[in-house]
């Protein structure tokens, strides 16, 4: 028997699995009608929550729906029908809408309480294969997620048609980020959990260093700039004028950039080899922000200049993400 087994082509039946849900979802994107369109403007201009509803593998594909809505800038939650039934019905407002999911529309459980759920809320939005079903004749709007047949052999265990759902929910979700412009921001202000998500959210003046900073005057030589550049251990040395305004910036690339052309020479006025007006980041600008701007120029330290274009101190890439607090594998 195992032999047997042994012989099968696995990686065919794989492919023949995920072709049959390609297939149920490219049915659903052609099928697509202007109902989504009514199910997302509801869904937009909704005052209060998208209360999100199913039973069973429809359950399970209701809950990542409300998940990704919820981070994404759409207030939601998922509604267990039978724990509806039982009360939980309280929690719906008249400003919300409900998206409810079955792929046959004949759910006793859920459709036993959608009558309540269209006096309740605002209005009632279906995702079904079952456009002429109970469910969808008790909808207000109803999306066909219908797909020829299942990747399950026995046509019995929800397959392409929960993937098909699923999709859908994510169609809804992304065309609803554009909607609303929601933003990268936006989305770190909703994911502050993580210990890095709680340092990315954080102002720049609330990270950086700002005492025993590694500076020098203009008019210092070269190679007194040097021994605080070595010194300051942050690979850059700013040079200030008289009221400690920023000049400019020499770095450890620009000491290695002189001394592979022979022009390091230890008397010369370190303002003539600086970095004039180098990049430099304000105080209130978002510590992701400022990650950002390092990894887009390859960069690790900046400074971080007032708006009298006085020094206000420094930050290291290791300074916004922690200091080896943030870890990034499991121990």
């Amino acid at each position: 028997m195992i032999d047997d087994k042994q012989q099968v082509d696995w990686l065919a039946k794989a492919r023949e699995v995920l072709d049959i849900e390609v297939r149920g979802l490219t049915a659903v994107r052609d099928r697509l009608d202007e109902s989504f369109v009514t199910a997302l403007k509801l869904m937009a201009s909704c005052a209060g929550r998208v209360v999100v509803t199913g039973l069973g593998k429809s359950g399970l594909v209701g809950r990542k729906i409300a998940a990704t809505l919820s981070s994404t800038g759409t207030p939601a939650f998922f509604l267990h029908p039978v724990e509806g039934a039982h009360g939980d019905l309280g929690m719906i407002r008249s400003e919300d809408v409900i998206v409810a999911i079955s792929n046959s529309g004949e759910t006793d459980e859920l459709n036993n309480i959608l009558p309540s759920l269209k006096t309740l809320a605002g209005a009632v939005i279906s995702l079904t294969g079952g456009s002429h079903s109970t469910m969808a004749r008790l909808s207000d709007v109803v999306i066909d997620t219908s797909v020829p047949c299942e990747a399950c052999p026995l046509g019995v265990a929800p397959t392409a048609s929960t993937t098909a759902a699923l999709a859908v929910g994510d169609a809804l979700a992304v065309c609803l980020i554009d909607w609303k412009s929601f933003a990268l921001d936006d989305f770190r202000r909703f994911h502050p959990g993580g210990a890095l998500g709680q340092r990315l959210t954080k102002r720049v003046e609330e990270l950086m260093r700002s005492t025993q900073l590694p500076v020098a005057p203009s008019g210092a030589s070269l190679g007194q700039a040097l021994e605080v550049l070595n010194a300051g251990g942050l690979g850059c040395v700013c040079i200030l004028d008289m009221d400690g305004r920023l000049l400019g910036l020499l770095t450890d690339g620009d000491v290695r950039r002189l001394v592979c052309s022979n022009r390091l020479i230890m008397d010369a006025p370190v303002d003539s080899v600086m970095t004039i007006a180098p990049l430099h980041a304000v105080p209130g600008q978002q510590a992701a922000q400022v990650l950002d701007l390092m990894e887009s120029r390859a960069i690790t330290v900046l400074p971080v200049v007032a708006p009298d274009r006085t020094l206000a101190g420094m930050v290291h890439m290791h300074d916004v993400l922690g200091q080896g607090r943030v870890k990034f594998s499991r121990p």
